[in-house]
């Protein structure tokens, strides 16, 4: 798959995703990258501990995060994608779920688009809900699926609903992603061009959440390569009963998880580590992530 001007394997290795967040509010991290000096060290950091890709967000989705307008999350990334490709040659992934925002940046840069609904946020917008359901059906169209298909970037796609009302929580889970599949062939985005994410720490319990981490593999079944993103979550804190800033443990643990269960990328703050551990569990379990 190619991001940015980078071709990356869909299988056979996990590649680093480092997170910078430019908010003042992230659960782990708020405030600290959101000035553009600031955010480019930290950029050029992350580099240098081994990140394959830089993920930008202006939006904390932490639970009770506040809505923040287009307009302001339009100026809170596009400055910093700007500088950081005009700084260093590295594919930059776009954290947001905004049609709107989604276009500035790609017109800014961006070489991906990360959205943690699943292309569903704006369509249920347009028919009067203040949020997402649990759309396995996929229907309405989607503002966000038209703009990534007119870009030709690839996407991201995250599972994420609304309720919690599962019968059978995996099953569901993949029905959920087949919907937004089916909104993204609706757009013209095909399947080669999308990543799917299974959504750890959204609309799910503690309990559902370790289980998508330990079933994620069952996603393949839906023919897209998939990225995990657990680093510092409530999951890690609620096992281990720490604080964000003490969950890197953790962390590396369920990198290793999605080393062994084949993801194309994990997606993490704290870069060196996690890179390590991948490279480490690729060497003990090399037959297995290559699949033989």
């Amino acid at each position: 798959m190619k991001i940015g001007n980078r071709e990356f394997q869909t299988k056979g290795h996990t590649y680093v995703m480092g997170i910078l967040n430019v908010t003042p509010d992230s659960f782990s991290d708020g405030g600290k990258w959101n000035d553009r000096d600031r955010a480019l060290r930290h950029v050029e950091e992350m580099l240098e501990e081994g990140a394959d890709i830089i993920d930008i967000g202006g939006e904390s989705t932490r639970p009770g995060y506040t809505l923040l307008p287009e307009h302001e999350e339009i100026e809170r990334v596009v400055p910093v994608i700007e500088a950081v490709k005009a700084a260093f040659d590295v594919p930059v992934s776009l954290d947001t779920y905004k049609a709107r925002v989604a276009s500035a940046g790609i017109a800014a840069g961006a070489d991906l688009i990360n959205d943690v609904w699943g292309l569903k946020y704006d369509s249920w917008s347009r028919n009067g809900a203040d949020a997402p359901g649990n759309g396995a059906s996929g229907q309405g169209g989607s503002a966000m699926a038209q703009v990534i298909a007119e870009s030709g970037l690839p996407c991201c796609l995250m599972h994420n609903r609304r309720d919690t009302d599962y019968r059978d929580f995996v099953h569901d889970v993949i029905g959920d992603l087949e919907g937004t599949l089916r909104l993204a062939e609706q757009a013209g985005i095909g399947r080669e061009r999308i990543i799917l994410d299974p959504g750890v720490g959204f609309a799910k319990s503690y309990e559902q959440n370790l289980e998508i981490i330990r079933r994620m593999g069952e996603l393949g079944t839906l023919g897209c390569p998939l990225l995990l993103g657990c680093s510092r979550k409530s999951v890690i804190g609620l096992t281990l009963d720490l604080p964000a800033d003490q969950r890197l443990e953790g962390t590396l643990v369920t990198t290793v998880a999605g080393v062994l269960q084949g993801a194309m990328f994990v997606r993490v703050h704290d870069v060196r580590e996690n890179v390590r551990a991948v490279r480490m569990a690729e060497a003990i379990f090399a037959e297995r992530v290559s699949g033989g």
